[in-house]
């Protein structure tokens, strides 16, 4: 590899040497390119584990500005971009009528969604590659992104409303902005999905190919920015500046999620369980009786690095 300077030397083992479970993270020296591919088991899903780990990536860009000018995420999962929310936690955590947690998970979910609302300011343009079905959350962790690519044959949607909830980490703010409240209301109260030609045609996605021809629109997007990077990134900035989507107001959603979340009948919270248990199905996961003892114990790690970062705050003030 050939560094720039110094600190680019430092900063690139740093950021490829943490430990990951469920990412693939790849370096392309000469486009200051980071390449994350996202792998959750048992479901290919935002569970509190796979939200932490990009969130340390996303960390760790901010602590070396200047090193990383594009960040691609792609799913190393055939046939799955993200299946959004973690069902099987929800219907935990709305048993047990657990509020706090619900909002702790929401709240990990916006900051991810924040991040990335704001990578222009940070210096990184940022660029997804769908490839297979995305729900959800899942759908709403794209919209960010200043470039959404599609493969022809992926589909997404919000299919919350199904079980009497709404997508509540950005769905409303993103598609609105991007689309219009006429798509928005369309999208997310109908729960249906759509093909990535419909997207397409509502402004959510920027380019489509066909199957099999991501990788190399992801070459084209990259190699087309990467010369007048500096004014295309003054330009998002501006955007966003223009129609601006503020922190709080994202909170504020999560928070009125969690409460609607709290609401959920018997009847809910079981279709709830057989989508998750077809998720399990669709990529052969582990065991379904273990699941719900992995969400627990990822949220008492969330719960203790909770704990952890108010003591860490409380310090260094």
């Amino acid at each position: 590899m050939n560094f720039p300077n110094e600190d680019a030397r430092r900063g690139v083992p740093g950021l490829l040497s943490r430990p990951y479970r469920f990412l693939r993270l790849e370096w392309i020296s000469e486009l200051g390119l980071l390449r994350v591919r996202t792998c959750v088991t048992p479901i290919q899903c935002f569970s509190l584990a796979g939200i932490s780990e990009m969130q340390r990536v996303l960390d760790d860009i901010s602590a070396n500005p200047g090193l990383v000018r594009h960040l691609v995420v792609s799913s190393d999962v055939t046939g799955v971009f993200n299946f959004g929310g973690d069902l099987s936690l929800f219907v935990l955590l709305v048993k047990a009528q657990d509020a706090d947690s619900l909002r702790l998970y929401g709240r990990r979910c916006i900051e991810m969604v924040w991040w990335l609302e704001n990578a222009a300011q940070r210096g990184v343009h940022t660029t997804v590659l769908v490839q297979g079905d995305t729900l959800g959350g899942g759908l709403e962790s794209v919209m960010p992104f200043h470039r959404v690519i599609f493969e022809k044959s992926a589909q997404a949607g919000f299919p919350e409303v199904l079980f009497n909830l709404f997508p509540g980490m950005g769905a409303w703010h993103f598609t609105i902005r991007k689309a219009g409240f006429a798509v928005a209301n369309d999208m997310v109260l109908s729960g249906k999905l759509f093909s990535a030609e419909q997207l397409y045609r509502r402004s959510l996605v920027d380019l489509v190919v066909e199957d099999g021809l991501g990788e190399a629109a992801i070459e084209h997007v990259v190699r087309t920015v990467d010369p007048k990077l500096r004014g295309t990134l003054a330009a998002l900035h501006a955007q966003r500046l223009a129609a601006p989507i503020t922190y709080e107001s994202l909170v504020a959603t999560v928070d009125l999620w969690a409460e609607s979340a709290l609401t959920l009948t018997t009847r809910d919270l079981r279709l709830m369980e057989r989508l998750a248990r077809a998720q399990i199905r669709k990529l052969g996961g582990a065991n379904e009786g273990a699941v719900d003892e992995i969400k627990r114990i990822e949220l008492d790690t969330a719960w203790g690095e909770e704990r952890t970062g108010i003591t860490e705050w409380t310090e260094l003030s």
